[in-house]
């Protein structure tokens, strides 16, 4: 006799934003779908069965800022072990191919992972091809910041481009940002895609480059210390960057090496300024500190005072909004993918880095345990050095 469910996710604490769910359920999975959310759903009745009593039972996470086209320049990781296997089902890869490298990056590396991935498209036509070396940054030669060829490559991969990506820091840069954020936003409006910028330290004061942002696009590494950032000198968030959310732009974390600041972050929170989504930045730079994972970056937020359902609302429904993934991501709802993330919530003392160098310690952090990707259990890899980051 045939089961009704091919897997059955029990006993779990499920945190779905998307139904206001944050209470003991199971999840029943068929045929890659989502079946059914509900309490005390037979064993029986599923072909498989995933355990998650005293686990967090949660949406697939979805990292909006990662690096992940791996062997082409600096930055590429590879993308299963650090994020399909932590957890997070789906990746966006922020500009690290351009329209002369993302037929490679399609071939190589999206089709053959089991992380769903998705891509910014750069809009200079190299990507990331260098890193912060003296005079090797991507926007400081304009001859590769075509805006049509950006757009012709996006055209042609609408299934995985979901819009584009520059980098606004000056030693990418020089004095050519604003230029470039010109072209990216002629790019943009052209294709339809909405824009993505990496802000802070650029030669251009924010203001500026805000006021060429639209609905939809967003900012990323948001709560960084670096100079021509998102609060003025006293730590107060600037009037523009309050008009640009207000007008329906996105401000997301992109932790990174060198993005994420406590103390800004902190103040922001005084301000109720809060991220519209928590991504990782996730690359070779900071693989093994003080990034690790998109887990390791939801749990800095929990400590600095957000709650579980919060937290996980920005790496699911939230970010799921952010761009067209072109799948029903970030729900457990009846007929969504059947992405699904467990976890252990676990409790102790653990002490947690930013970019800046600076710590904090917290109570408690998520550690992947299993993911369910297209109706499929894989199991969760500790970070390296995860030993590093407890207290005793």
């Amino acid at each position: 006799m045939s089961k009704p469910y091919d897997l059955v996710i029990k006993g779990g604490r499920v945190v779905d934003p998307t139904q206001d769910l944050d209470s003991p359920n199971d999840v029943a999975v068929r045929g890659g779908k989502i079946a059914r959310v509900a309490r005390n759903i037979p064993a029986s009745d599923a072909r498989n069965v995933l355990d998650a009593s005293g686990k967090v039972v949660t949406p697939g996470l979805i990292d909006l800022h990662t690096h992940v086209f791996a062997n082409v320049g600096p930055y590429g990781i590879e993308p299963d072990p650090y994020c399909v296997h932590r957890g997070v089902t789906t990746v966006v890869d922020a500009g690290t191919s351009g329209a002369l490298t993302f037929a490679a990056f399609r071939r190589w590396v999206i089709s053959k992972a089991q992380t769903r991935i998705r891509a910014l498209l750069h809009v200079v036509s190299i990507g990331m091809v260098a890193g912060s070396t003296p005079h090797m940054g991507e926007l400081e030669d304009l001859r590769y910041c075509v805006p049509s060829m950006a757009v012709k490559a996006a055209q042609e991969n609408r299934d995985l481009v979901v819009g584009f990506k520059i980098r606004f820091s000056e030693q990418y840069t020089g004095p050519n940002d604003y230029e470039g954020m010109k072209r990216a936003r002629a790019a943009a409006d052209d294709a339809g895609l909405p824009l993505m910028i990496h802000i802070g330290g650029s030669y251009t004061p924010l203001p500026k480059l805000l006021a060429l942002m639209k609905k939809g696009d967003v900012v990323t590494h948001t709560f960084n210390s670096h100079p021509h950032g998102i609060v003025d000198e006293h730590g107060r968030v600037l009037p523009q960057v309050w008009a640009a959310r207000e007008r329906g732009v996105l401000f997301d974390v992109g932790h990174g090496a060198g993005s994420f600041s406590f103390g800004i972050m902190e103040k922001c929170l005084r301000q109720n300024f809060l991220p519209d989504t928590i991504s990782s930045d996730l690359y070779t730079a900071n693989l093994h500190g003080p990034v690790y994972d998109l887990p390791t970056t939801l749990s800095k937020f929990l400590l600095l005072g957000m709650s579980l359902p919060e937290v996980v609302r920005r790496a699911t429904a939230n970010a799921s909004r952010v761009f067209d993934f072109g799948a029903d991501i970030g729900t457990l709802k009846p007929g969504a993918e059947a992405d699904v993330s467990v976890f252990d919530l676990v409790r102790g003392r653990f002490t947690f880095t930013d970019s800046d160098g600076a710590t904090r310690v917290g109570d408690q952090r998520l550690v992947p345990v299993a993911t369910v990707r297209a109706g499929i259990t894989l199991h969760s890899v500790e970070p390296e050095n995860r030993s590093l980051e407890r207290t005793p």
